[in-house]
């Protein structure tokens, strides 16, 4: 689809006919439908990049066309402690979408990373019209901060915040009235906890579903599934890896734990980038499909949405393909159509159904 970017890690959409790719170091690339790129805005000066920091997350308002707020995750560069943290902004494109305003950058949340790793970084609007924010557990191994399992940490969660609504007091955001700790017990951001590196999740309407792809530490990678409408649901980490035991055996599951949908070992991949569900209409023979890929094997797998039922047990993915890419990200366009980001080569391909033999 498209060539010539320089580490691309997010590919979304604005509801036009455009992709836009948020590349690590801190550019956001528009794409033409004949794959053409331009600049669309650069935060290069205020981002750290390389690793797993970045410009990890883009996400659009979703009265964009109208409004043209659009949001950012990014690790901040500066001195001293603060180089790394998390930063959570608000931007504004110009009134015709050509670009956005660097300038027009209004703070909404700033997070301490106490190491360089596992930072999350999506962002994604619900159909609910919040905006969820994924953070991982802090960094290190084995949730070293301790953070997964904590209601009072940002870090280790899924937070849920309203950017349209009269701001909470001392915040530049609302909190959501039904936010499973907005009466006490925890943060009241945050939504769903135990996770150790959320790497792209995606909300699939028709399902009503939330899916979330969660890096494991050294045996297994997960994705996992929470309906739309559930509140403080735990993913586990650090007492479950993937489905299993992880510092101890026997194990006891936490409180409103969520198992994962599908996992895979290490034999198989080392790192799981979440995908999407595919309901679009050109690809017949992926549609209700859940694809998603791993990092380090380039393998792109997928399981059937709904077939995926956790009292029974982790789905077993099926291998659709093994790509030979470094797959950094998915993306759907305005049509339902999936995209996937190759972080070595530069590049955003369109992912398509099997295709009929010639003749």
């Amino acid at each position: 689809m498209a060539s010539g970017l320089t580490d691309p890690v997010g590919v979304t959409s604005a509801g036009d006919r455009r992709l836009y790719v948020n590349e690590r170091e801190g550019r956001v690339m528009a794409v033409d439908p004949d794959g053409s790129t331009r600049l669309f805005g650069d935060l290069s000066d205020r981002v750290v990049a390389g690793g797993e920091r970045g410009l990890l997350g883009l996400a659009f308002h979703p009265d964009y066309q109208r409004n043209r707020r659009l949001f950012v995750d990014y690790t901040r560069a500066g001195a001293g402690g603060d180089e790394g943290d998390t930063v959570i902004a608000e931007l504004r494109a110009s009134a015709d979408g050509s670009t956005f305003d660097a300038a027009s950058e209004r703070v909404l949340l700033t997070v301490d990373q106490p190491a360089a790793n596992h930072n999350g970084g999506q962002l994604a609007f619900g159909p609910d019209g919040y905006l969820y924010i994924g953070f991982g557990d802090g960094g290190g191994s084995g949730d070293r901060f301790g953070n997964a399992q904590r209601t009072d940490a940002l870090l280790g969660s899924i937070l849920r915040i309203d950017v349209d609504a009269e701001p909470a007091d001392g915040k530049p955001y609302a909190i959501p009235p039904d936010n499973p700790f907005v009466g006490g017990g925890g943060a009241p951001e945050v939504w769903a906890k135990g996770l150790r590196n959320p790497w792209r999740f995606s909300f699939d309407v028709p399902s009503s579903s939330l899916w979330i792809g969660d890096v494991g530490q050294g045996a297994y990678e997960e994705v996992d599934r929470a309906p739309i409408e559930s509140r403080a649901v735990n993913y586990g980490w650090p007492i479950l890896e993937g489905g299993h035991c992880y510092a101890s055996d026997p194990c006891k599951a936490p409180a409103d734990y969520q198992p994962p949908v599908t996992e895979y070992t290490h034999a198989d991949g080392c790192s799981v980038t979440g995908g999407y569900v595919y309901r679009g209409e050109a690809e017949v023979a992926l549609r209700g499909f859940y694809l998603f890929g791993d990092y380090c094997s380039g393998n792109l797998w997928a399981i059937r949405a709904d077939a995926a039922a956790p009292r029974g047990g982790p789905e077993a993915p099926q291998l659709v393909l093994a790509t030979g890419l470094a797959i950094s990200s998915f993306g759907r366009d305005a049509a339902g159509e999936l995209y996937l980001a190759d972080l070595s080569g530069g590049a955003v391909y369109r992912i398509t159904g099997p295709q009929a033999p010639a003749g």
